[in-house]
């Protein structure tokens, strides 16, 4: 374990030294920053005191801040920050499975790609549109945002609507200039940037006098600590299946991660677990009895203490493990690019039969690696019922995200280090 610490203490040493490293970690960090500026604008008319108070009785919101980086409790004009796009995407992918128009474009290659990540764009617009007056809908109702005349509510859901387009913009800078995925490195610098507020409410408010009160904390970083290492140890282990080359006498190996998916099945599983809760919340006020009683139904039993949103959360995120890995990883595609370079797997005919070898071994793997994803997104849920420590829940979810993008983080460094090296040896 030293060793690798070691290392990878000298590969990070010498990626400060790597021009193109620098320049990639200097701009992501620039639009990191101005990201953290815009979050920090309130759109006008809005009762920050109420707001925050609200915010700091409703979990579930609290949850969604911690995601957009403050940006919701705030108000601020990228409030809405990328789950409209995310939700975008989620419809885009699902679509590409069952039209098959969309299914012949995704295989075209980049072009496809540009054109259906262009829809997606598109697709973002509408669907901010309702957000943003879904939220407010929601804030005025509470009294936090005063009644607007239909000119200035028009003007403040565009401006909503813009803040989300800003973030999509700076997440594909990250993606071309600057270095890991720019949506998940945008949610990162969110959910860092809110940990030591939700570490410093816990110091306020737990009364240390108490024996259950240290004895819970105690439990509660046991747990965190032990939730790191173990996404650390998945995050590494792969499957090495080999792959042999006739024409070329050798023996390689194709890596097979167990959690192929990797952070992203979270961020599609809360955008999507938290919509009956936001929906309740809007339909409890409604003069209709039924629909408010059914409103009021929904609206309890889908706090993330509640037995019902721990499951249904759960399912959602092995669901979207098992749909993104398919996403990212198409066996037919492996298979037909071993056969034209002359691989094969030991024991496995070419074409069709290394297809169904493939499809066999990611199945297993997913298994695994979408339970242990599962049961690491519903634990902090589960830690808050047995605690009873609220205010670091919501960072026991985000260790995930967080953990996960610092290897991957790390991993790219270590892939541009190598390839400066192996550049300068080849001159």
């Amino acid at each position: 374990m030293m060793n690798q610490i070691r290392q990878a203490s000298v590969i990070y040493l010498q990626g400060l030294k790597t021009p193109l490293l620098r320049k990639k970690l200097f701009f992501t960090l620039l639009v990191l920053v101005i990201f953290r500026l815009l979050a920090h604008i309130p759109v006008p008319g809005v009762n920050l005191n109420l707001l925050s108070r609200f915010f700091s009785q409703n979990q579930l919101l609290s949850l969604l801040d911690m995601f957009s980086g403050g940006t919701l409790a705030n108000f601020s004009i990228v409030a809405l920050g990328l789950a409209p796009y995310i939700n975008a995407s989620v419809m885009f992918q699902l679509l590409t499975m069952v039209v098959p128009a969309l299914e012949e474009l995704n295989k075209e290659g980049e072009y496809g790609r540009a054109k259906i990540n262009q829809y997606t764009h598109l697709a973002t617009i509408p669907i901010a549109l309702v957000q943003s007056f879904g939220m407010y809908s929601i804030l005025r109702s509470q009294d936090i945002i005063d009644s607007l005349s239909p000119l200035i509510l028009i003007s403040l859901i565009c401006t909503m609507v813009a803040g989300t387009m800003i973030m999509i913009f700076f997440g594909q800078l990250i993606d071309n200039y600057g270095i890991g995925n720019g949506v998940s490195m945008i949610i990162f610098a969110g959910i860092v940037s809110r940990l030591p507020i939700s570490l410093i409410q816990t110091f306020t408010i737990s009364d240390f006098s108490q024996p259950q009160t240290k004895l819970n904390l105690l439990i509660l970083l046991t747990l965190a600590f032990l939730v790191v290492l173990a996404i650390i140890f998945v995050e590494e282990a792969v499957l090495r299946i080999p792959i042999h080359y006739a024409r070329r006498a050798q023996t390689t190996f194709l890596p097979l991660k167990i959690n192929t998916a990797g952070v992203m099945p979270i961020i599609f599983a809360v955008s999507l677990a938290t919509i009956p809760s936001l929906v309740s919340q809007f339909l409890v006020k409604v003069p209709v009895a039924s629909i408010s009683a059914a409103a009021g139904f929904v609206n309890r039993y889908f706090q993330p203490q509640s037995s019902v949103y721990i499951v249904f959360y759960f399912l959602l995120v092995m669901a979207f493990t098992f749909f993104y890995t398919s996403v990212v990883f198409k066996p037919k595609d492996i298979a037909d690019q071993l056969r034209q370079s002359g691989g094969f797997i030991p024991g496995i005919r070419p074409g069709l039969a290394t297809e169904k070898r493939l499809h066999y071994l990611l199945n297993r793997v997913v298994v695994i690696g979408a339970f242990f994803l599962a049961l690491i997104a519903v634990t902090p849920s589960l830690i808050q019922n047995i605690t009873h420590i609220s205010t670091l829940t919501i960072g026991g979810t985000s260790i995930l995200i967080v953990v996960s993008v610092v290897v991957e983080l790390s991993r790219r460094i270590e892939n541009i280090v190598q390839t400066h090296n192996y550049d300068k040896l080849s001159y």
